[in-house]
Parts: structure tokens; sequence; C-alpha cells
């Protein structure tokens, strides 16, 4: 979690408040200096919900076996989100053949979670 509270207004720890990304959101298809960010999602099918991550165009070489990296994005997502009620609102909310996106996780090639913009669908 974030602490936007930073009096000094260096909401990015990195000693420079001028340098501050706006928004926080950066630009997805870059390698972020502390990790990669991968998008999230639950692709509604006819009968099955499929779990997805998108992965950016400019990944750190790290990243060895995609499986892998997958199943942490997968682990992480269910650690913050309630997977039942995730999995229940995306259903009702999306039609077949639709992605809803559920935001994304920033990771190192060593599993370590940088940070999340992870929430359940219509937060």
């Amino acid at each position: 979690m974030t602490d936007h509270g930073d009096p000094a207004g260096d909401a990015d720890g990195d000693g420079d408040p001028a340098a501050n990304d706006a928004d926080g959101e950066g630009d997805a298809d870059e390698a972020e200096p502390d990790g990669d960010r991968f998008g999230v999602g639950i692709q509604v099918a006819a009968e099955t919900l499929r779990f997805v991550v998108h992965v950016p165009s400019e990944i750190d070489s790290g990243w060895s076996d995609p499986d892998e990296f997958q199943r942490l994005i997968e682990r992480e997502t269910w650690e913050v989100l309630d997977r039942r009620e995730t999995l229940r609102a995306v259903d009702d909310a999306a039609g077949e053949g639709e992605t809803v996106t559920l935001g994304t996780v920033t990771m190192r090639p060593d599993g370590s979670v940088v940070g999340h913009t992870l929430s359940p669908p219509g937060e």
C-alpha cells in the first residue's frame, strides 16, 4: 500500500517531489525500474471464467518461465481480492467473449511484489 500523505510531496519515494507520476499509472508497456507491470483480467467464455495476464512488451530478462510468473501474478491477485466475490461480479457484469480488467500487479523476477492497482469490477 502506498502512503500518499507525504508532507514533502515525494509520493513515489525517490527523493524528487517534482518527478512524481501525476496519475500513478505510467505506461503499462514499459518495464518499470522497480519491476514489471502485468495487467490482470478475467475472460468470460461460454461456460468458464479464465484468469488472464497481460505481459508488457518490454519485460525484464530475468523472467525465464512464463507459467511461473503467471502463477505468481494469480496468487497475488487472489491474496488481494476475494476470489468468489470477484468472479461473481465479473460473471454478472460481462458477457461471453468480454474480458474484465482487475488492474495491474508490479513484480520483480525474484517474485517480490512492488505494488498493485487491483480492485473488483465496479469499484
